[in-house]
């Protein structure tokens, strides 16, 4: 939702998982370290997570399988691939635990299936929103001015 939502501006987006599965045909390898791989998503046409941020309007969509210790490691290694300013939207609640975001939000929503415990990361400054009342609206929570996210906008 957030992607749609600045689909005219030039965002990046990064899906992190803790699960070592193997690579679907879309992605492809950028580099590989003892605790994590980072990929590209190259196909906008399946159910996957980066698939569904490409199809979103992404303009660079990036996957990393990571070990919880080397998160900032593999988050930075993708960075490398992503020019400097550019919006980044990243889906990974562990690695709020390693870095500090522009804006962090929890995302609710009445039909997830797969629903974490995400109590932990409520003691982290954030913004709650519920999916469905994201989807009613044409404005973002959140603005991208000179190289930073500003939340609070709704």
């Amino acid at each position: 939702m957030i992607i749609e939502k600045f689909r005219e501006t030039v965002i990046s987006a990064i899906k992190i998982t803790p699960h070592f599965h193997e690579p679907t045909p879309g992605l492809l390898l950028l580099s590989e370290e003892a605790g994590y791989s980072v990929y590209r998503e190259t196909d906008a046409g399946t159910d996957k997570d980066t698939s569904r941020m490409l199809r979103a309007g992404a303009s660079g969509v990036f996957f990393a399988k990571v070990r919880d210790h080397d998160l900032a490691a593999a988050f930075r290694a993708i960075m490398k691939h992503i020019p400097e300013g550019r919006p980044v939207v990243c889906e990974s609640p562990a690695l709020r635990y390693y870095l500090e975001p522009g804006a962090f939000f929890i995302m609710n929503s009445d039909s997830a299936y797969n629903t974490k415990d995400i109590s932990k990361l409520q003691v982290f400054p954030h913004v709650m929103l519920h999916l469905d009342d994201l989807a009613r609206t044409d404005s973002a929570p959140v603005r991208f001015e000179n190289g930073h996210w500003i939340s609070g906008c709704l």
